[in-house]
């Protein structure tokens, strides 16, 4: 791994050279203050000022050089929009291929301002985790929050490049306007989607994409999935390779495999307190019927994970036959009278889980331009399986029995999944191609001929936001600081928990307790529902069944909104405090301390509990992506797993929490329960303020 002062100066575009940050400089800068203190001769306060002085300085003049450079581009389009005007009046083909050239050339030398940004950016955010790191300040917190929002700080050109964006405008709409539109009197503002077949374009689009961390919903809906990125993306070459291993119906197979198993997981919790008593339990065992799965998913997540570093068909068929063998012992529990094998059937399905392997099939296998897509999609078949499971449980309101099996609510869950899965196993069988796995080796980077190639390689995380890796800096470029890890050290993926959680930075922490906190109060609210709703309103499996249907389906319409809406209002940091307060309200409403306790006041805590969750999800693992270690976008123990296993580790205490609970009798459920959800919540709240200022 190339150090990252030999990568910046490897990608400079020469002719800018004197404007790129002075990383070098810098990097010394901070170990002559390391030096200096540890000699007691430097006062803090010096420190501090100096060191704002030099990077303001720094930063102000990139940004002068990029509005400078951007009047340029907006001079000459505003040429070559007076060329186009007379071209529409006199039409010349010959002249307009020219003036289509022409537009290209200004779409390759606005790539080469964004490849200026991007690593000036990163210079950046490196520099003031190296000062972090060594001088022992919390620097980049202080530093961000008085710059970020001042009107006079030119860190904000950085992060809000309006003109960017509006020359990336005025070329692609000249560009469409070129087009033969075959008598269309249509404009790109009538159709925003109006295809523009250009590799020139396309390349510009994604050098924004990782410049605006953009906001719109596939986006949005796509960061639940936590497909982790590595901070500097693949070499174009090995970005071929992924459009070769890439088979479009082996993503929908493991598609389909995230919505069975969603399927799988919520389909008995209408009838599961129901198929308790019928084997002499009690109601609230329930708890641990459905947390049984989340048990055994602790550590199937760990091994499915390891497993797709070779084979992603082998997991996904084990994976089948597990889950379609543990379906049918749940069925059979009923027949046999047994609470044992009613749990080990729940406790098999949990050993079939995939999900890691779902998550890596995207993350390694589907090529940059539709991995936004395929994310969204393993989402949405998420939260479409959520609502699917409640709702078909509700359908099997029937009672027969063929050749002594019984077939009724509480048994026909389990046969219909076995069945899908059985039907799914034939189906990858035939379908399902393993890609090509490679071993893992380190990238040199090798000087490309081409400076096109060069500029379309970048990195894929936000630039500005802070990275709280704890992995150390890279060495410098002539120098070596024995303070730090050699650089292949230093970028090796965790090998283990203990490694991988030795990587988690306060910021990563209080992001994982948010998510183990949201997940704990829908596992809450979930599991427990027909409990709660049969004692209070007398509820049956099928009201139960709507109920929650309708709260699974309000995942994809709350994610369209916050996606395309209010994610562009407002920062991430800003909607995941409110939706933190939402669900403390939701779950303080919750409670039952009005009496009689009515129906309205289930449902709407419920709701809100349940919708702000899902808002606060998008943004958690939104920013969790960006402070989390780079080391931890790829091998076993990446941080998708670590999310899964905090979420799951939430699902089996919530759980656990229902059936103690139960001890103390039905009446005193809700409460009981509710309260570790509250105590959760409070506490998440207080982290996120005392970390809010490194959310940025």
């Amino acid at each position: 791994m190339v150090a990252f002062g030999k990568k910046l100066k490897e990608r400079q575009i020469q002719e800018w050279q004197g404007y790129y940050i002075n990383y070098k400089l810098m990097k010394k800068k901070v170990k002559q203050y390391a030096n200096q203190n540890q000699a007691g001769t430097l006062e803090h306060r010096y420190v501090l000022k100096d060191f704002s002085r030099m990077l303001d300085n720094q930063i102000e003049r990139i940004v002068l050089f990029i509005l400078e450079q951007q009047g340029i581009l907006a001079r000459r389009i505003a040429q070559h929009s007076k060329q186009q005007e007379s071209l529409q009046e006199e039409p010349d083909i010959s002249k307009i291929s020219e003036l289509r050239e022409a537009y290209g050339a200004l779409g390759h030398d606005l790539l080469k301002l964004l490849s200026f940004v991007e690593m000036n950016a990163i210079g950046l955010r490196k520099i003031l985790k190296k000062f972090d790191k060594r001088f022992g300040y919390k620097f980049t917190d202080y530093y961000v929050k008085t710059r970020a929002n001042h009107p006079y700080s030119q860190l904000q050109q950085v992060f809000k490049h309006v003109g960017l964006g509006a020359v990336f405008g005025a070329i692609s709409r000249n560009l469409v306007d070129l087009q033969d539109r075959q008598g269309s009197y249509l404009s790109i503002y009538d159709q925003p989607a109006l295809p523009l077949q250009d590799p020139v374009v396309d390349s510009i689009k994604s050098a924004i994409d990782r410049l605006s961390h953009s906001t719109n919903f596939l986006n949005f809906l796509a960061q639940h999935a936590l497909i982790m990125h590595e901070e500097f993306p693949s070499p174009s070459g090995d970005e071929h390779d992924v459009d070769q291993r890439y088979h479009f119906v082996s993503l929908l197979l493991n598609l389909a495999n995230t919505f069975l198993y969603m399927v799988n997981t919520y389909i008995i919790v209408p009838t599961a307190d129901d198929y308790a008593t019928s084997l002499g339990a009690a109601a609230t065992v329930c708890g641990v019927v459905i947390g049984a799965m989340a048990v055994a998913q602790i550590f199937s997540s760990v091994y499915f994970s390891a497993w797709s570093n070779k084979s992603y068909f082998k997991p996904l068929v084990f994976s089948s036959i597990v889950l379609c063998v543990g379906n049918v012992m749940y069925a059979l529990a009923y027949d046999l009278n047994s609470i044992s094998i009613l749990l080990i059937g729940r406790l098999l399905c949990g050993f079939g889980s995939a999900r890691a392997v779902n998550r890596r099939y995207i993350s390694d296998c589907v090529p940059l331009n539709v991995r936004t897509q395929a994310s969204a999609g393993f989402v949405s078949v998420s939260a479409l399986g959520m609502a699917c499971g409640p709702a078909l449980a509700g359908l099997l309101q029937t009672k027969f029995k063929i050749y002594n099996i019984t077939f009724n609510q509480e048994t026909l869950p389990g046969w219909v999944m076995a069945l899908a899965w059985l039907i799914y196993l034939v189906w990858l069988w035939i379908s399902f191609i393993e890609p090509a796995h490679e071993t893992e080796v380190n990238h040199v980077p090798e000087a490309s001929s081409a400076e096109h190639d060069k500029l379309e390689q970048g990195p894929e995380q936000p630039l500005l936001l802070k990275s709280t890796e704890n992995e150390q800096e890279e060495g410098g470029d002539e120098e070596y600081d024995a303070s730090e890890e050699a650089p292949e050290e230093s970028r090796r993926p965790a090998n283990s928990l203990g490694s991988a959680y030795r990587l988690l930075t306060p910021s990563v922490k209080v992001q994982l307790l948010i998510y183990f906190m949201l997940k704990y109060a829908m596992e809450i609210l979930l599991s427990e529902s027909s409990v709660v709703t049969t004692y209070y309103f007398g509820w049956g499996t099928s009201t139960v069944s709507i109920f929650l249907a309708c709260l699974g389906l309000t995942v994809l319409p709350v994610n369209i909104v916050v996606g395309s809406y209010v994610s562009n209002m407002f920062e991430d940091r800003q909607i995941l405090l409110a939706s933190e307060i939402v669900v403390f309200l939701g779950i303080l409403f919750s409670f039952n301390f009005i009496i009689p306790y009515s129906v309205l006041q289930y449902v709407c805590s419920g709701l809100a509990m349940f919708v702000s969750a899902e808002v606060l999800e998008g943004v958690n693992l939104s920013l969790l992506s960006r402070v989390m270690s780079s080391r931890l976008s790829r091998g076993t123990y990446n941080g998708g797993l670590l999310s899964t296993e905090a979420g799951t580790l939430a699902r089996v205490v919530a759980d656990a929490t229902i059936t103690l609970a139960g001890f103390l009798g039905e009446s005193k459920l809700l409460n009981i329960t509710l309260l570790p959800s509250l105590v959760i919540c409070v506490t998440s709240i207080v982290a996120t303020c005392f970390t809010y200022n490194s959310l940025y």
